[in-house]
This record gives structure tokens, C-alpha cells and sequence, in this order.
């Protein structure tokens, strides 16, 4: 009888035990879903989640009068002198510290240092990233730099400055040349950015296109990126009044970046993107691109 009592209370107990062992998982299952949530929530806010879009401050180049420029060589190739200079150029001067913070503060991001004003330099960013900001949100400070022989690029202040580009998020858009249909001037440096809903992809169709042309497109040039900045999915350089082919982006964003220099200019482009659904397209070995 004592055998058979402990048989029971030993199968109770195992019982129990199973069903803690359940309950405890299942808990552990809806925290972590609800921890998940409430991560892509704090996410989505700090990246500006609307409408099924995010707009992503990390495509802003200017902003409150405060830009980005980088040597026509590359990244990181301006002495502090070279800096000032090209500045000056543009009818503007180095930022100063204040200057990058308000420009932060409605959304300059760019994970590039340069130089600024009384020597130092740094960079503004929104939002920390695996190699940009150590972690950390804000001007990123490198201090005042003893050696005003290194090189990095420069941020500028000019209030008065005419803005190309911008960040584009609707579904279809004309975009064009600044002052296009006239020719365009020397020396622009413009950005567009372009995101679309997820699940969708973007695509881009050349209307006109007439930039100086040169050999390697080193002067005046059109460059397309399948991503949301500069730095990475370089996806081809444009010069020359040959019409490119349409250009379809892998994900839901894209970047242009048009140049020109301060010699000879050309009449410009015009081009159109509209937002296609993935599902709506294939893709070849060519990496070419028709609806299915």
C-alpha cells in the first residue's frame, strides 16, 4: 500500500513539475515577444516610423546651414588648410561645434569625421551604429588636432547655401538636374535619397541625361548606390549623353549622388522613380530586371 502511495505521489509530483516547467516556458515565450516589440518600437521611433515607411535621418547631408564635403580625391584627403579653403570657396566657413549640434538635432547624420572650426574634428550622428560612434549619439569629438597636416573631410556653414537633393519618399518622382531644363552649374554636390515601403522596390528610368562626359567620369558624374547612403552598394558611375538603362534597387532604398566640377557644364538630366512591388518582379542571371 506504501508502495503504491509513493508510486502516485511521485507521478503527482512529476506532473507538477511538468506543468511548471510549461508555464514557466510559456511566460518566458511572451516575454520575449513583448521584450521584442517594445525593441522594435524604441527603434522604430528613434528612426521616425510612419506610414509604413521609415524616414531615416542618416540620409540628410544638410542641414540648419551645415554640410558635408569631401575632397573630389576621396574620403578623408583635406588638410585642415584645404578645408578652410574649400569652405571659403562656397562662400561659407568651417561649422562651428553649435552649429553641428543644431544641425544634429533636426537630423545631420554622417559617419564621416572632418574637420571644424579652431582645429578639431568630429562628426554628428543620429544614431550609433556598429563602426560609427562607438556607441555613442551626438558630435562625436576627435578634439583639436596638434597636426593640421592630417587629412579628413570638412563640414561647412553657410546659411545662405542653395540646396540640392533631398529625401524622397513617394511612390513616383520626378528628379532633375538643379535648374534643369537650363544647363547646371559648377561645383554641386547633391544627394537624393530615396526610400520606399518595405516589400517594395525602387525603380529608376533615365527621361533625358547630358553630363560632361570624360574618360572614367572623373569631372561631372551621376552615381547610383543600392542603399541609403554613399558608403556601401555602389551600383554604377554616369557621365557622357548616353542614356543609361533603368536601374532597379534590391531593397527599398536608393541613393543618388550627382558631382560636377568647376569647369565645363552640361544640360543635365530628368529622370523618373516609381515604387514596384517585389512580388511583381523577377530577376535574370543578368541581373536585369521585367515584370513577371
Amino acid at each position: 500500500m506504501s508502495s503504491e502511495h509513493s508510486a502516485n505521489g511521485s507521478s503527482w509530483a512529476e506532473g507538477i513539475n511538468a506543468q511548471c516547467t510549461a508555464l514557466f516556458t510559456r511566460r518566458m515565450r511572451v516575454f520575449a515577444v513583448i521584450w521584442a516589440i517594445g525593441f522594435f518600437l524604441n527603434e522604430a521611433q528613434a528612426w521616425g516610423f510612419r506610414n509604413g515607411i521609415f524616414h531615416n535621418s542618416i540620409w540628410l547631408e544638410q542641414a540648419a546651414g551645415v554640410y558635408h564635403r569631401e575632397s573630389r580625391n576621396g574620403r578623408y584627403q583635406l588638410t585642415y588648410k584645404e578645408a578652410k579653403a574649400v569652405c571659403k570657396y562656397e562662400g561659407g566657413k568651417l561649422a562651428t561645434y553649435d552649429q553641428l549640434e543644431a544641425a544634429r538635432q533636426i537630423g545631420l547624420h554622417v559617419c564621416a569625421a572632418g574637420w571644424y572650426d579652431k582645429g578639431r574634428v568630429g562628426y554628428p550622428i543620429v544614431k550609433a551604429g556598429a563602426n560609427c560612434g562607438f556607441g555613442k549619439v551626438g558630435v562625436i569629438n576627435y578634439g583639436y588636432r596638434l597636426n593640421k597636416s592630417e587629412r579628413w573631410d570638412v563640414y561647412c556653414y553657410n546659411p545662405n547655401l542653395k540646396e540640392c537633393g533631398g529625401t524622397l519618399t513617394d511612390q513616383q518622382r520626378i528628379i532633375q538636374s538643379p535648374g534643369y531644363p537650363e544647363e547646371y552649374q559648377d561645383e554641386q554636390i547633391c544627394y537624393w535619397h530615396i526610400r520606399v515601403r518595405y516589400g517594395q522596390r525602387i525603380r529608376l528610368h533615365f527621361l533625358e541625361f547630358d553630363v560632361e562626359e570624360d574618360t572614367g567620369c572623373l569631372a561631372d558624374f551621376l552615381e547610383i548606390y543600392d542603399s541609403y547612403d554613399d558608403i556601401s552598394g555602389f551600383a554604377g558611375r554616369y557621365c557622357g549623353d548616353y542614356l543609361p538603362n533603368d536601374v532597379i534597387s534590391t531593397g527599398n532604398v536608393m541613393t543618388l549622388k550627382f558631382l560636377s566640377d568647376a569647369s565645363v557644364v552640361a544640360g543635365g538630366f530628368q529622370m523618373e522613380y516609381i515604387a514596384v512591388n517585389a512580388s511583381l518582379l523577377h530577376f535574370q542571371n543578368d541581373t536585369s530586371c521585367c515584370f513577371t
